[in-house]
Parts: C-alpha cells; structure tokens; sequence
C-alpha cells in the first residue's frame, strides 16, 4: 500500500488492521440481521417480516484508502448473503488485490467476489444498467456520486453513497486549546489530507484565536514529509500531479482574498508530488478554499464570534458528511451535535470510521451507511409474510 499510495508505513499497517476488525465484526453482524414477528389482529393470522439478501452487488472504492473502503462493502455484502463486483482503483490495484486474495485463500468460493479493473465510466455504466446487479455502492466524489445515482435510480438499483465532504472543526472559547491543536492537526494531514472526514474548514473563537493558530502552525511545521518506507516520514505525497496543482491554487486564490500563509504553501522539489503541509489564517468565506473540498494538506482557519454565527457558517455548504467540535461544557456539546446538519460529529476527539458505528453523510455527501448496523441494512431486503390458517 505505501508503495503504490505512498501513506507512511504506519498507516498501512494499521489501515490492514483496522480492515481485519471490520471483517470480524461484520460477518457477527450477519448472525444478527433479524427479522420479527409482528402481533396479529386475528388469533388464526401469523405475521413475519423477515430479511432477506438484496443480490449481486456493484461496489465502486476509491484509491485513498484501497483497502478501507473496499472491506466495508465486501464484508456488508457477504454478511447479508450477496456476492459482489468490485471495481478496483487503477491508482492503488495491488492492495486491492491482495484483500480479495486473502478472501480466496480463507476459501471463499468462486464467483462470491469478483475484482475488475477498467475505465470507471465504461465499467461503471455496463454494471450498473446490467440486470443481474441489485445493488450498488459508491466511495468517491459528489460530482461522480451524483452521477452514478441517477444511473442507479433510473434502473431502480439500491444505492450507498459516500461522497465527499468538507469538514468544519469547531474550537469553542472553554476548549482544551493544546489537546484540539494536537488531534486536529494529526487528523488534518493524515493521508496528506487526502480523506473524506478530514477536518477540512477550521472555525476558532476570536478569544483563542491566536493560541490555537500558533499551536496548530508548530504541529504542522513538525511533520517530517517524504517517502512513506521511511520510519521518521510522517506524511507521503499526494495522489498525482493534478492534486499538486489544485493545492496551489487554492493557496493562490486564499491569498488573493485576504489570508495570510502561516507556514507550507508550496511543493517540495520535483520528485513525486510532494507538497509542504499548509496554514493559512484569516481566511475569509469567499475564498474557494472555504468552498471546495481541498482533499489536501492545506488547513484554512477563520474566527468566528457568537454560537449562531459559528453554526450558520459550519451548515452553509451543500457538504454534510463530517463535523467536529471542542468544548468543556456539556451544554454546548448537547447543542452543537444537535445543530450541525451533517451524518458524523465527534466531539473533543476523533471518533469517526469504527466497525461498529455508522459512516456515512447526508445532503450532497451522500445517503446509506458503511458503518455499524446500518451497513448490513443497505444489502438486505424486507419482506413481510401474513398467513392465516
């Protein structure tokens, strides 16, 4: 996975990890996919609702996490009985690769699932109109996801999608100014920034302002950037060319609008696609980079003054995966989980992406589940039976 992605080794390894425990607690899952019998109104009637396997799945996992993603909608298929098509990353095959693999040598029989590689558009197209597949799942962009959807609703295919997003993390007045600076910075450019929960829009209370900028600054300063084989490299490069071009632009245009560059800001040399993790402050709501998904190692940070003004700016954009806050009180806790509009808030830590939990977003940034109880729902049918005798 470092080879072909570049992730530093650690999170190789524990993306591998992390990949077993869903395997493990998904296929217990399957054990549990009930149905119930529901209290007739006359003593000769029985009513069951069962549940039963969707079918043949097309699932769609993106390069970023090659196994994470690809796991999550294998392992919810098997568990509720279907077999799968899955599309590989043309970016990242080998791990892929070796995930089914090691489906194949645990004696999964032949044809349960199936890996193939291609042009997405193409692949795509031809699975998801073909009437064999029930189901279809989806890891990757809005504009995409959008796409595929349609496609899939104008087949009346079941759809998961999980899209893109664009994060605010909330520090409020009374948080743990170190403690948010030191988990939102390590969250931030996991991955090169390259994750679709990445805290991505950083809305700081004007009283903290400065002490959170300048923690966060020497946290990212701190990052040892290079070749993910070696030990000391704490962030890999990004995907390709084009996300090196995208990280400047959006610099470019954050300090046309006003914002100052804190530290980062530009590629490191020629080799690869490298770029320096980034701060920008004062950065103002037009900027696109408040906009548009960076999926990249830059991190905008804004003030904001009242509870309203933080809440309408973190609800404003179509994006409604992913959320984030910091604060000793309760009450504020209590309010702000109940007011941000997104699927996922993890308050004072990050808490997302657990076998056990949902995953998934709501407005533009999708609809279904890949976490917890609800990922085997996707691939389940509800049938109810009523028979009187």
């Amino acid at each position: 996975m470092t080879l072909e992605q570049g992730k530093p080794l650690s999170e190789s390894s524990a993306e591998t990890l992390i990949a077993a425990d869903i395997i493990d607690w998904l296929a217990e899952e399957g054990r549990r996919a009930y149905g119930r019998i529901v209290p007739a109104r006359f003593g000769n009637v029985a009513q069951l609702v069962t549940k039963e396997p969707v079918g043949p799945v097309a699932a769609f996992t993106p390069w970023n996490f090659p196994i994470n993603q690809a796991v999550r909608k294998i392992s919810a298929s098997l568990a509720a009985g279907c077999s799968i098509i899955a599309k590989g990353p043309e970016e990242t095959p080998a791990s892929c690769m070796e995930l089914v693999r090691s489906f194949a040598d645990a004696g999964l029989p032949a044809g349960v699932i199936n890996l193939v590689f291609g042009v997405p558009s193409e692949v795509s197209d031809h699975l998801i109109r073909h009437p064999i597949i029930r189901k279809v799942s989806f890891t990757g962009s809005t504009v995409v996801g959008k796409h595929l959807a349609a496609l899939a609703g104008a087949h009346m295919k079941r759809a998961t999608m999980e899209l893109g997003g664009h994060a605010p993390a909330i520090v409020f007045p009374d948080a743990d100014v170190e403690k948010a600076a030191r988990i939102l910075s390590a969250n931030k450019f996991r991955n090169a920034g390259q994750v679709c929960v990445s805290p991505t829009r950083f809305l700081v209370h004007e009283s903290i302002y400065e002490d959170f900028a300048k923690r966060f600054v020497a946290e990212a300063s701190a990052i040892k950037v290079g070749n993910g084989l070696e030990r000391d490299s704490r962030m890999g490069p990004l995907a390709n060319s084009r996300r090196v071009d995208a990280m400047e632009s959006l610099v470019a245009d954050a300090l046309d609008c006003g914002a100052q560059l804190r530290t980062g800001g530009k590629r490191i040399g020629n080799a690869g696609y490298f770029f320096e993790p980034t701060v920008l402050t004062d950065v103002p709501p037009q900027a696109r980079i408040m906009n548009e998904e960076p999926f990249g190692p830059v991190a905008p940070i804004a003030r904001f003054k009242t509870y309203d003004e933080v809440v309408t700016e973190a609800n404003r954009l179509p994006y409604g995966l992913a959320a984030y806050a910091y604060t000793r009180s309760a009450a504020t806790m209590a309010a702000i989980g109940a007011d941000l509009r997104c699927g996922m808030v993890s308050i004072n830590h990050h808490g997302l992406g657990l076998p056990e939990v949902p995953f998934g977003g709501t407005k533009e940034s999708g609809f279904g589940s890949e976490g917890g109880l609800e990922a085997i729902e996707g691939y389940l049918d509800t049938k109810f039976v009523s028979q009187a005798s």
